[in-house]
C-alpha cells in the first residue's frame, strides 16, 4: 500500500492519501481522544505523540499535531494508517449516523439559505477538501452566514483570510443579502 501526502496551508495539519475509499460518503473530525473512540483508525492517530487531531474525508485522512516535527511523526502516522486498512476495520462503526442538520434560520429565509447550501457545496467544499478539510452550513440570521471550519481549516492561519476574502465575497456577488461570514 503506497500513501501520499500533501502539505496543507495549515502547517500543523499534514493530509494523507490512502489511494482508497476512507469515508466515501460524509466527514468524520475528531479533536480530542475522547472523540476518536468512536473510529478505530482515529484511536490509532491519537496513539501517535503530539496528534491532536484528525479529519476523514471521502478520500483523505488530515492530521494534526501540536508539537514534534513532521518528520519524526510522519512514519508512525502513515504505520498507524497503513495497518488499519490492512486490519480490514472499519473506519466507523455501521450504526455511525451522519448528524442531524441542525443548521439555524429563519423559514422566509428559506430560499437564500438554499442558494447559500448551494454554492458551499459546489464551488466552496470541493476546493477546502483539496486542502485537507471542510466547511459546512451552520446557519444565517440578518444576512450572517455562519460556517462551521473542520479539518486543515479550523485553526489554520489563512483561514480567516479564506473566509473574508474567498467565501464572503463568492456569497454576496451571487446572494446579495449576505452581509458577511463568520466561522463558528
Amino acid at each position: 500500500m503506497f500513501i501520499q501526502t500533501e502539505a496543507t496551508p495549515n502547517p500543523a495539519t499534514l493530509k494523507f492519501l490512502p489511494g482508497r475509499s476512507v469515508l466515501g460518503d460524509g466527514t468524520f473530525e475528531a479533536r480530542d481522544a475522547d472523540e476518536a473512540a468512536r473510529s478505530p483508525l482515529a484511536v490509532r492517530l491519537f496513539e501517535v505523540p503530539g496528534v491532536t487531531g484528525v479529519f476523514f474525508g471521502s478520500d483523505f485522512v488530515t492530521v494534526t499535531k501540536q508539537q514534534g516535527e513532521w518528520a519524526h511523526l510522519k512514519p508512525a502516522i502513515l504505520g498507524a494508517i497503513m495497518e488499519h486498512f490492512v486490519s480490514g476495520q472499519p473506519i466507523l462503526p455501521a450504526d455511525h449516523a451522519h448528524t442531524a442538520d441542525d443548521a439555524f434560520f429563519e423559514e422566509k429565509d428559506a430560499g437564500v439559505v438554499d442558494t447559500i447550501r448551494e454554492l458551499i457545496d459546489t464551488r466552496v467544499r470541493p476546493a477546502v477538501a483539496n486542502d485537507g478539510g471542510d466547511i459546512t452550513f451552520r446557519g444565517y440570521k440578518d444576512g450572517v452566514v455562519f460556517l462551521a471550519m473542520k479539518g486543515s481549516c479550523a485553526g489554520c492561519p489563512s483561514s480567516t483570510a479564506t473566509l473574508k476574502n474567498g467565501i464572503e465575497n463568492l456569497l454576496r456577488h451571487f446572494v446579495p443579502d449576505v452581509v458577511e461570514v463568520r466561522p463558528v
